[in-house]
């Protein structure tokens, strides 16, 4: 049995779903979480549907030896492929991207029109078209993969004439096409943000399914009276990574805007045979 004291466990192929973390404490800002970022095997976004199943049920299961009351699955390229294989597999809530940002985005637009952009597997899976549609078919969707947004954010490149040159490279036909409403169907692309909105107009509302998915939590939390309401200690979430700790809290401190103390390195073969 799962009780309000046990940690929201987020997992993400990297560094990416540290957006999502920081979205959660924003909504609820009285739980812990633990985060897992499997960075020895990142991307998730090359590799195969059925090595990101493989990978995400792993990860999924390295949360649940940690006694975590909910799973957030902060990649919308495991979200994707792997959501219903890890609901299938363990007994425990799972929340992923896809379904709370699609949702978002139709409450959203104005004229029909949403874009898409993420890595190109989420792409080419079409994990957001066939959610939209399955809620509306009446809904135009007009995808495109966008992988350089992924470094520049990682170099904190957030505001620079480069990531602008590439945005608008990527985003110029969205213009053309009209849309009023686009999904940054990737953890990193938040990031970017105010370069998105330089190329787009403000007309065009972005949606973070990375805040989408943070109001579910905290419905689901509520409903089922799982929400930790001690407020006598400030929260200590816990970071963990299958490699490269020190290049971890580099790029963590700038996603998150603030040190973090200690990040723990996990070998891969205790994640894989747990």
């Amino acid at each position: 049995m799962k009780n309000s004291n046990h940690s929201i466990g987020v997992f993400d192929s990297g560094i990416g779903g540290l957006t999502v973390v920081k979205r959660i404490e924003s909504f609820l800002p009285n739980e812990k979480m633990i985060y897992f970022g499997d960075t020895a095997r990142v991307p998730y976004g090359t590799k195969s549907n059925a090595t990101v199943v493989e990978y995400s049920i792993q990860d999924a299961n390295f949360l649940i030896s940690k006694d975590v009351k909910i799973i957030v699955v902060a990649c919308n390229t495991a979200s994707s492929v792997a959501l219903s294989a890890i609901e299938d597999r363990f007994n425990l809530p799972v929340i992923g991207m896809i379904e709370p940002g699609s949702e978002l985005a139709l409450n959203e637009t104005r004229n029909g029109k949403i874009g898409v952009i993420g890595t190109n597997a989420t792409i080419n899976n079409k994990a957001y078209s066939k959610q939209l549609k399955k809620q509306d078919k009446q809904i135009k969707v007009f995808e495109k993969a966008c992988p350089l947004f992924v470094p520049l954010a990682e170099e904190g490149w957030t505001d620079h004439e480069v990531s602008f040159l590439v945005a608008e490279e990527y985003l110029n036909e969205f213009k053309e096409i009209g849309i009023d409403t686009l999904v940054l169907g990737c953890t990193h692309y938040p990031l970017l943000a105010d370069v998105i909105h330089k190329v787009l107009g403000n007309n065009v509302s972005l949606i973070d399914s990375g805040t989408a998915a943070s109001i579910q939590v905290k419905k689901y939390l509520e409903k089922n009276d799982l929400s930790n309401i001690m407020k006598n200690k400030k929260v200590q979430h816990e970071f963990y990574v299958s490699d490269l700790p020190d290049k971890f809290r580099v790029i963590a401190e700038r996603f998150m805007g603030r040190p973090i103390k200690k990040i723990n390195k996990v070998d891969l073969e205790e994640i894989i045979n747990l």
